[in-house]
């Protein structure tokens, strides 16, 4: 109750400025729900623990005394949270986290800002929230006695406890209880509404999102000449690859499908004869959160830092989705797996996408056809079904992330003796299924499908000291490609974002990280590939791979290493001073 009435105060006290109305209430506190259950275990935690304790020692004064002060404690905390959480958000626009501790070593500077009476008031509701709250603990009087019955009570506790791990942790599935599950509207005030700001507060501790790694290779100086040009922002693109500028466009993520399974992905290789192939693409990471970020975003990825999971960061982000809403398009995403898997709702959801389809949207009988959620068969149709359903003037774009080519390769197709090479065969039947049905429609004229995996896998020889472990196929095919042909330049799957912005005739100066490939400013192909905890680099000398732990170059074909070893430093710390100010 504390958890929803707090809602309701930060949604009356802050909605001023922004697109909200009292009806978006009941949708913040439905959405927020699964967050303020989740903390609501966490306090009452300790009390379950305390009652099976008393199972066996009944109730004595050190007991009681420990419920007292956790109780206190609590009511606190939660009197804290909630009156921090609302009056900073006006002045932050960002939900309480862990960045407010940095101001405690400089008090005076933090309150510079507010009147004496702004902080007395909020002092004083501190104090009241505190007494309210740990009355309504403490003062109802409980039959606390040693029950009789110690085996029923023991059998009781032993039920209780796996119940509230689960409902800590959010379920059984694959994903835990995370900040973008929440998430539910292009309105960014409403998603941080539904957040719970204890929860916020306490995940921000998260070693993946609690601050960004520092890279300091370089001075700025230096840092400046070694990137000077690296990653140009306008330029005049070389070829014209489409037939219109405003085509219909979806994006296919292959889950791990590095260049080296094409062998077996016929269907994939014939789209790459009739379309646009890029035969020189390298992936940015070795993650699902990662890659797909790289693509959508058109932003690198980190050795060890999911940005994908920094709710205050993605946000800030450039994204494809954002920049063709802009321009009249509708935007949906596909998945068949867990949304929330990695915090990737709130990050599509923030980034633009209005609409999303995943596992629990499909029939029961379809949502665990596959290890990761709804076999690709099943979802390539759902593709096939939201292009034929746009029948309006509105441009779309639909960005799609497959799943069934991952361990444990549970896919209907036993055909070769490794099982990894049946999961890609697996995704190429279903990408040549969804290819002819496609082709036969009348949305084909104006399509654009591109193909690109989120990243690749180690296969065999092919381990991060490879030079073609990360090469990955890049293919445009669809309608609204002009005539087949090879772009053989080095690049990365990041700059997907700026070639295809280019190739429509859009702005995407404010992606820093993104090239044009066609552009007469793409000077220097090169790519770069971050893994724990490593960073390796391709260009036309040669591949080199460095490990930072070890900081040294470790595996290479490039005569000219040491230098491309500082570039690929450079770019590091380039992005994660980026990043750090966004």
């Amino acid at each position: 109750m504390f958890f929803l009435l707090a809602k309701v105060a930060f949604f009356v006290c802050n909605a001023a400025g922004h697109d909200a109305s009292v009806g978006d209430v009941p949708g913040v506190l439905a959405h927020g729900l699964t967050l303020d259950l989740s903390t609501a275990l966490y306090v009452l935690s300790v009390p379950l623990l305390c009652a099976w304790a008393s199972v066996y020692a009944g109730w004595p004064k050190w007991l009681r005394w420990m419920l007292h002060i956790w109780f206190l404690a609590v009511s606190l905390a939660l009197s804290l949270a909630f009156v921090a959480d609302t009056s900073l958000y006006p002045f932050w626009q960002f939900k309480l986290d862990a960045s407010c501790l940095q101001y405690l070593d400089t008090p005076a500077d933090a309150m510079a800002s507010v009147s004496t009476a702004y902080l007395i008031v909020r002092l004083a509701l501190i104090i009241l929230l505190t007494v309210v709250f740990f009355l309504s603990y403490t003062r109802p009087r409980l039959n606390l006695k040693a029950g009789r019955r110690r085996w029923a009570e023991t059998v009781a506790m032993l039920v209780f406890v796996p119940l509230f791990i689960i409902g800590i942790r959010g379920g059984i599935g694959e994903s835990t209880t995370n900040i973008g599950q929440v998430y539910f509207s292009q309105n960014q005030f409403l998603n941080h509404a539904a957040v719970n700001p204890v929860f916020s507060f306490l995940s921000s501790f998260e070693s993946t999102a609690r601050e960004v790694t520092e890279y300091p290779f370089y001075t700025s100086e230096e840092l400046a000449r070694h990137t000077a040009d690296l990653y140009p922002r306008s330029g005049i693109s070389r070829d014209t690859l489409l037939t219109t500028q405003r085509p219909n466009v979806v994006i296919i993520l292959m889950e791990s499908c590095g260049k080296m399974f094409l062998d077996v992905m016929p269907h994939l290789r014939r789209a790459a004869g009739e379309g646009v192939d890029f035969t020189n693409c390298y992936g940015n990471s070795y993650r699902t959160d990662r890659g797909t970020l790289s693509t959508l975003s058109g932003y690198l990825s980190f050795p060890t830092m999911s940005v994908m999971k920094m709710s205050d960061k993605v946000e800030h982000l450039p994204a494809i989705a954002r920049s063709l809403q802009h321009e009249g398009y509708t935007t949906e995403y596909l998945y068949g797996g867990d949304i929330n898997f990695t915090k990737m709702r709130g990050y599509l959801i923030s980034t633009g996408f209005q609409t999303l389809c995943w596992q629990q949207d499909f029939p029961p009988d379809e949502q665990n056809t596959a290890k990761w959620g709804v076999r690709d068969d099943i979802t390539f149709q759902t593709l096939s079904q939201m292009i034929l359903s746009h029948r309006d003037s509105r441009p779309f774009f639909i960005g799609y992330s497959t799943l069934s080519s991952h361990e444990p390769w549970d896919v209907p197709l036993n055909k070769y003796v490794d099982k990894e090479h049946n999961g890609f065969a697996y995704l190429d039947q279903c990408i040549g299924a969804f290819l002819d049905e496609m082709q036969r429609s009348p949305a084909w004229d104006h399509l654009l499908i591109i193909f690109v995996p989120d990243h690749s896998i180690d296969f065999r020889e092919f381990t991060e000291q490879h030079p073609d472990r990360n090469r990955i196929p890049m293919i445009w095919t669809g309608g609204a490609v002009r005539a087949p042909q090879q772009i053989d330049r080095i690049c990365n799957q990041s700059d997907l974002a700026a070639t295809l912005l280019g190739q429509m005739g859009l702005d995407h100066s404010d992606f820093l990280f993104s090239r044009d490939i066609t552009a007469d400013s793409y000077r220097y192909p090169f790519a770069v590939h971050m893994f724990n905890n490593g960073i390796s680099m391709t260009d036309s000398t040669g591949f080199m791979l460095y490990d930072l732990t070890a900081e040294r170059i470790t595996a290479g074909t490039s005569p000219d290493a040491d230098r491309m070893a500082a570039t690929a430093k450079a770019v590091l710390q380039l992005a994660a001073e980026d990043l750090s100010k966004k």
